[in-house]
């Protein structure tokens, strides 16, 4: 079996795994598929749960597509006339609580052609990062500390160099340079080498997407039933905000699945169903809000 044919089986076992875990913490609202094709070739399977007990909107996505580069990213990759083939599973999760964190997730897998039909490249990418309202420390520490413990057998190196590519990417950067959160771990361009070959590719791909439940669902069954008001709400709110404006203006997932023709629906569910703008909005001196300020920048969790 191919390396593609593996990990497209894998990203649709992983998207069964958890869509089937989060319909168990949440109680109420189950996962709708829509299943979709690509003209251009390929397709996917979108599944958003919504109106939750816990979850007020959220997504878990594979997307298997293939065909020709269109010229914008040919532009942005160097390339000149090419084929690809790119799958993956991408989640976004939006719970209802203020205090539970909203955390996102993906796994990718490239692979770039010649006109020929000739493999010419491919590379691995993924990561996971949370974006909490409200921190309670020992969340931030448990979610690092999960995704360092699945890395370090691949190379202590590993988990440092991610976080701070983490760190630096999920960044609104026209909000001066203020994270959407508190990172996780983010990776780009893996190319099989020396160091790590292809099987110990899809290892270290499997290793992070397994961890995905056991980072993140303690987090959401110690806060879920937390108790909170209008306050917490319009905090949430404007944080979310920040959410979307990284989203729409600096991420890449985004920009690609738009140049490449992808799903509109499938590629904008990562959007909180409520954000607002408060124009010159500064949380009050003293407040939880202010507090929670200082940790949207880099810090060592782990």
């Amino acid at each position: 079996m191919s390396f593609k044919e593996q990990f497209t089986d894998y990203i649709h076992e992983l998207q069964d795994s958890i869509c089937n875990s989060l319909e168990q913490i949440d109680g109420k609202a189950k996962f709708e598929q829509d299943t979709w094709v690509r003209p251009e070739g390929g397709g996917g399977k979108t599944r958003v749960i919504s109106n939750g007990k816990v979850f007020e909107k959220g997504g878990v996505n594979t997307s298997v597509v293939t065909g020709e580069l269109p010229k914008a990213m040919q532009q942005a990759f160097g390339v000149p006339d090419s084929d690809f083939f790119a799958c993956g599973l991408s989640l976004v999760l939006h719970p209802l609580n203020p205090y539970v964190p909203t955390v996102h997730a993906n796994w990718r897998y490239f692979e770039l052609y010649d006109k020929s039909g000739k493999k010419k490249d491919s590379w691995y990418g993924g990561g996971a990062d949370l974006t909490p309202y409200y921190l309670f420390e020992e969340d931030a520490r448990h979610f690092h500390g999960t995704l360092k413990g699945v890395m370090d057998p691949f190379g202590k190196d590993k988990y440092p160099k991610y976080k701070q590519q983490c760190d630096i990417y999920f960044c609104n950067k026209h909000r001066g340079d203020e994270m959407r959160g508190v990172g996780g771990v983010f990776y780009d361009y893996l190319r099989p080498s020396v160091e790590m070959d292809d099987n110990q590719m899809i290892a270290f791909q499997k290793a992070n997407g397994n961890a995905m439940i056991d980072a993140y669902l303690p987090i959401v069954e110690k806060r879920m039933n937390l108790p909170y008001g209008e306050r917490e709400i319009e905090w949430q709110e404007i944080r979310r905000g920040r959410y979307v404006e990284f989203n729409l203006i600096h991420d890449r997932g985004t920009i690609f699945g738009l140049k490449t023709n992808g799903r509109t629906e499938s590629i904008l569910m990562s959007l909180p169903p409520r954000a607002r703008w408060v124009y010159n909005h500064e949380p009050a001196a003293g407040s939880k809000e202010a507090e929670m300020m200082k940790y949207y920048k880099p810090m060592d969790w782990v």
